[in-house]
């Protein structure tokens, strides 16, 4: 394995991330009579494409690499609108996309459809800590890039995605790692400085990116841990406009940074969030072009072979 299992102070962790929850959507709200998820309202309350539409090359990227090809079976975990599953599907596979969120899920379909794909990639509102619906070992491949990381209850996750892949499958995520210096983790960091304190029992999403956490939930889910391997693995941003354009972006359509804006504003520090981000998104821009931003950031890419 070529990096070393390294400990997590959760605390810490929870404090970097306690943004991803809106001030007062601590628990379910309702909506027009229902009960709504608040995975799923912070995800729908803003436009997470605009953000996916700046991660399109690594996507292809990713699903070569993983050797995706004709008559594979890919279940795309929080998928988006398709950054992953799209290429996928354009390799040969037959995918199906399944996210929380209504308003992603709308946007694959229609990103497949003018792809000519819409016959072999299908996406469906889902929720990763029950997949309800999908049948055990229906997969070859299960893919989740930075989606079902964000899921409340990461056990149930892990249990999920073992039980739908085939043994002799595969299951490759791609998890944001807490502390890094690169962007993502900075971003949460930085956000965090300007939020309340995260909810009793939140787990934070940062914790898929430490490797004694996954072993303990795919080992939970009856996986060995010499089946589970990972590597650092690098994801590249690639922003049509200057960096304090791309935060005004994360601002307007991640629900998380707006979640932290919302906060801030309250507090009368919004102007200060925006500067430390520019700062934070100046100093990681590695574009030699004006009015352009090219950033990486670090993740760590998981495999776990199902047997």
């Amino acid at each position: 394995m070529p990096i070393a299992e390294e400990k997590v102070d959760v605390t810490v962790v929870d404090r970097e991330v306690q943004s991803a929850r809106a001030p007062g959507r601590d628990r379910p709200q309702d909506r027009q009579g229902e009960r709504v998820n608040p995975n799923q309202a912070l995800w729908e309350q803003g436009d997470f494409t605009r953000i996916a539409e700046t991660m399109r090359e690594n996507g292809e990227d990713l699903m070569r690499q993983a050797g995706v090809g004709p008559g594979m079976r890919v279940l795309d975990l929080g998928c988006g609108d398709g950054t992953t599953a799209i290429p996928a599907a354009r390799l040969g596979a037959h995918v199906t996309g399944v996210d929380i969120a209504n308003n992603l899920v709308a946007a694959g379909r229609r990103r497949a459809a003018q792809a000519g794909l819409s016959d072999v990639c299908t996406f469906l509102q889902g929720d990763a800590c029950k997949l309800s619906g999908i049948e055990d070992g229906s997969f070859d491949l299960v893919v989740s890039i930075f989606g079902a990381m964000f899921a409340p209850r990461p056990f149930d996750v892990a249990r999920e995605m073992v039980r739908v892949t085939r043994h002799g499958g595969r299951i490759l995520m791609g998890n944001w790692i807490p502390g890094d210096p690169t962007l993502v983790a900075q971003i949460l960091k930085i956000s965090a400085a300007y939020s309340p304190p995260p909810p009793e029992g939140f787990v934070s999403p940062m914790t898929w990116g430490s490797t004694p956490h996954v072993l303990e939930r795919f080992g939970a889910a009856g996986i060995a841990s010499e089946a589970i391997s990972w590597v650092r693995d690098r994801y590249v941003f690639d922003f049509k406009g200057s960096p304090a354009e791309f935060v005004d972006t994360f601002r307007r359509y991640y629900g998380p940074t707006m979640n932290a804006f919302r906060a801030a504003e309250q507090d009368g520090r919004a102007d200060a969030l925006r500067d430390e981000l520019v700062a934070l998104f100046e100093a990681h821009n590695q574009s030699q072009y004006p009015n352009t931003t090219l950033v990486s950031a670090s993740f760590l890419k998981v495999t776990v072979d199902v047997g």
